[in-house]
């Protein structure tokens, strides 16, 4: 049992961690670094705590500020949201060792699982296919990389063994530009995770990205929340999910869910993580990877199942049992979440910094909006350019599109740009609709040009009205003529003198 969770995150999920201690009845912590002193999460939450300057490595990185943040508060568990130092053995097992609880699975699982490397060699092991790769479980030299490559086969990709998120991943075409790459994909690996570690994976051309959701108690009881399609990306990082996936079938569904589950028992998984899976088009699936964390995308998962992940996290951490059985978990509708983040569609995506002026959030049944951002904070370079995450269900998949582009319409945020524009072409588009797309759809496929048209348009019509109500400004001042009054003194002078003749 814990009565106070410390939070070490920061934006949306710090925030959606508050809201279910909150509802447990359990008070929060809150981290922040100078950048954050007003972000949303150190408002929400009971206390609040200076951590350091603005770069990760300064404060959200810093795993001894955050236990001397621990002790001072009294904070008796440890949520690591996602990020950060979500998947640290050593953070988990330092937890253990001053005696405060850990939410999320045990060091040992985060070795196990959360080192790519070492994931592919256990789930092999338990006979779970993988995708070709590197199957050394220990840091590889480039050398050794390198001399391995041409094996494998290209096009290839350099992946790092910690962390995800696409950070320090690396797609290679021929062993020319091998080199620069892996140098590129360690100091990026480096940066985000403190560890340059990485390994070859072989690339499934035309493959979708499919991940199942699952949860395990200290009890032995392990089940799957489902799937979630996650092939709507860019540079290896996901712009959109749904679930349930357009792509599986029953069968599949089952089939591929029993061997996360299997996967997950092979490490003696316990609390959230995510099996996530490569299919190709003859709907052969590949373990690529476990996530031992709380996902970015868990919110459909909730909207369709109706289990508050976070909530049911804790509840396992304080030693319960699953609430669920997997008979009980029972798929209803279809979700899907973009991810709004402050980067220009129209520009390569370049990251838009700067102030949020003004936010109107859409709101109506079936739409759900996880951020955490307000009108007057800062969108700074430090930290990753999500803004928010819109969700909405429907009953089926058409009517989930048909809401996301209501919502996507009424949601509006001044100040900086932000990707909604390429959200609402894509929810547009007629192969998304079909559900015809893979892992390489938005770079392959995919254009802004219509959405580009569009824009011109609207602005062209915008500054044409404009200009129309300035000439038509103009024209009436032009002919309104102000006269001297006759009187020598204003009206009310002339009332007031009335009033004092009559008293």
């Amino acid at each position: 049992m814990f009565n106070k969770v410390l939070i070490a995150n920061r934006g949306e999920i710090a925030v959606r961690i508050i809201r279910a201690c909150r509802e447990l009845g359990i008070d929060t912590v809150a981290v922040f670094s100078e950048a954050d002193r007003n972000a949303l999460h150190t408002r929400y939450a009971d206390e609040a705590y200076l951590l350091g300057p603005a770069p990760s490595r300064e404060s959200y990185l810093r795993a001894d500020k955050i236990f001397e943040v621990a002790k001072k508060s009294g904070a008796d568990a440890i949520h690591p949201g996602y990020g950060f130092l979500a998947e640290r053995e050593d953070f988990s097992a330092k937890c253990d060792e001053l005696g405060i609880k850990f939410i999320g699975p045990k060091p040992s699982s985060i070795a196990a699982m959360g080192d790519k490397g070492k994931a592919r060699a256990t789930v092999i092991k338990a006979g779970v296919p993988v995708v070709p790769g590197t199957e050394d479980v220990g840091n590889m030299t480039d050398d050794d990389l390198l001399r391995v490559a041409p094996k494998i086969g290209f096009p290839l990709l350099i992946k790092a063994t910690a962390g995800g998120g696409g950070k320090g991943m690396r797609e290679v075409r021929n062993i020319e530009e091998m080199p620069t790459l892996l140098q590129s994909a360690r100091r990026e690996a480096e940066s985000a995770f403190g560890d340059g570690n990485v390994y070859l994976e072989k690339l499934v051309e035309g493959a979708r990205h499919i991940e199942f959701q699952i949860m395990a108690d200290a009890h032995g009881n392990v089940i799957h929340l489902g799937e979630r399609e996650c092939s709507i990306q860019r540079r290896h990082q996901k712009l959109v999910e749904e679930s349930p996936s357009p792509f599986l079938d029953e069968e599949l569904r089952t089939k591929m869910g029993n061997v996360a589950v299997k996967a997950a028992q092979a490490v003696d998984y316990i609390n959230a993580g995510t099996i996530e899976f490569l299919v190709d088009k003859d709907r052969n699936f590949y373990f690529l990877e476990m996530n031992t964390r709380l996902q970015v995308e868990h919110p459909i998962t909730e909207m369709v199942t109706g289990v508050d992940i976070v909530a049911e996290q804790i509840r396992i951490a304080r030693g319960r049992q699953l609430s669920y059985t997997q008979d009980q978990i029972q798929f209803n509708g279809h979700a899907i979440e973009c991810r709004v983040n402050a980067e220009d569609p129209f520009s390569n995506f370049m990251p838009s910094t700067g102030r949020i002026t003004h936010s109107i959030l859409p709101t109506g049944p079936g739409v759900r909006i996880d951020t955490g951002v307000y009108p007057g904070f800062e969108i700074t370079p430090y930290y990753d350019p999500m803004i928010a995450k819109l969700i909405v269900w429907g009953e089926t998949r058409a009517q989930a599109i048909l809401r996301m582009r209501r919502a996507l319409e009424e949601y509006r945020i001044v100040g900086v740009r932000t990707n909604i524009p390429f959200h609402q072409t894509l929810m547009d588009s007629h192969r998304f609709m079909g559900g015809q797309f893979d892992t390489r759809f938005v770079e392959e496929r995919f254009s802004m040009e219509s959405a580009a048209e569009k824009v011109d348009e609207a602005q062209a019509e915008i500054a044409a009205i404009l200009a129309t109500l300035v000439a038509h400004k103009e024209t009436e001042r032009s002919t309104h003529i102000v006269r001297r009054n006759e009187r020598d003194a204003s009206n009310w002078k002339w009332v007031g003198r009335w009033e004092r003749m009559h008293r």
